[in-house]
């Protein structure tokens, strides 16, 4: 996919750069090609691994934490509820072009996938997804077809201002978003489920969002514990569904969110050097 913006253009470069993305159409590629070569490591925790040292490794502890959830149709639960509240909520909304597109399956087969799912659902759905094509503000754009282009979509979505079309996702975009999503893990009965799941899964957003905004993985703690006080949720949406503490709000204001051991953090979920 081509854009005429540089900017855009470097950060799709960037992701498609990104080992897990890279794992990801790697295996896309295998099973078009009829191979299957058992390439992934398995690590006693994948958090053990430093950064750039080859992505998340799906391993015993992931599938057994993946089962506690309820497999993929209980990860499905809360993403769907995820996006039940990303729709009514103007800020993540300008990000998703198409509200009949089946999002909550997508992001569920891929964190199962993830996980460990021995059925790969996120490899099967991506085998037999048509990619079309859609005008954004005069241009011309096609329908994801992996995770790097599904941002590159939304970067673009016509929803978006000409102001901010084509800027990729900034720590406000990341933290409401984080918190919405935990909010919904948090709705559907997750955490009283499968804490380990939570607990996990946690330092696994915080993993995967350090791609879109490198300075969002330290704000993923914040981000659950904020649906933990089910007033936080009712202020929210009394204010019309914005978090206006977080939207504009600088790297450094944003940081007196976090207790200090948090802000002063630059290694999780990752291991000390």
């Amino acid at each position: 996919m081509k854009y005429n913006s540089q900017t855009a253009q470097e950060q799709l470069d960037r992701l498609e750069e990104d080992a897990d993305i890279q794992q990801e159409a790697q295996r896309l590629a295998e099973i078009k090609l009829g191979t299957s070569p058992n390439t992934l490591a398995i690590e006693r925790n994948p958090f053990t691994l430093q950064k750039g040292t080859g992505g998340h490794r799906a391993n015993a502890t992931t599938l057994r934490l993946l089962d506690e959830i309820g497999g993929v149709e209980g990860i499905q639960n809360f993403t769907d509820a995820f996006y039940q509240l990303a729709f009514v909520d103007s800020h993540i909304d300008q990000f998703l072009r198409d509200h009949g597109d089946p999002h909550g399956a997508r992001f569920a087969f891929w964190i199962a996938e993830k996980f460990g799912d021995p059925t790969e659902p996120w490899t099967s759905e991506r085998q037999s997804r048509q990619v079309c094509p859609f005008h954004s503000h005069g241009h011309r754009l096609e329908t994801p077809h992996d995770r790097s282009s599904a941002h590159f979509a939304a970067w673009h979505s016509p929803k978006r201002s000409a102001e901010d079309f084509g800027k990729h996702f900034k720590l406000d975009d990341a933290r409401v978003w984080m918190r919405l999503h935990f909010a919904a893990l948090r709705q559907v009965g997750g955490f009283e489920r499968s804490p380990a799941f939570c607990d996990y899964y946690t330092k696994f957003i915080g993993h995967f969002v350090s791609i879109y905004e490198s300075t969002a993985t330290k704000f993923a703690r914040e981000s659950a514990r904020w649906s933990e006080n089910p007033q936080n949720m009712k202020d929210y949406i009394a204010k019309g569904r914005r978090m206006s503490d977080v939207i504009g709000a600088s790297y450094v204001t944003a940081l007196g969110d976090l207790p200090e051991h948090e802000a002063m953090d630059s290694s999780w979920p990752y291991p000390s050097t």
